[in-house]
């Protein structure tokens, strides 16, 4: 079993779950506060970027489900 989990919800966020960091893109680490689950937004409309602060009720529509990704070339 992975020691991370990453649940993409429709209509929400991504989950993610376990022993994970949280990195920018200066490789500055995200302090998370001892959390061992949090949520991703993925609508763009949190003021908590990027975690998800729930703004997205209502007003994103995103269906997810799994799918075969085609082999990579």
């Amino acid at each position: 079993m992975p020691s991370t989990k990453i649940t993409i919800k429709s209509n929400s966020a991504l989950k993610i779950e376990g022993d994970f960091e949280i990195i920018d893109e200066t490789g500055k680490v995200y302090d998370l506060g001892g959390r061992i689950v949090v949520s991703l937004c993925r609508c763009g409309l949190s003021n908590n970027k990027p975690f998800c602060d729930g703004a997205h009720k209502g007003v994103f529509e995103a269906d997810a489900k799994a799918f075969d990704l085609p082999e990579k070339k």
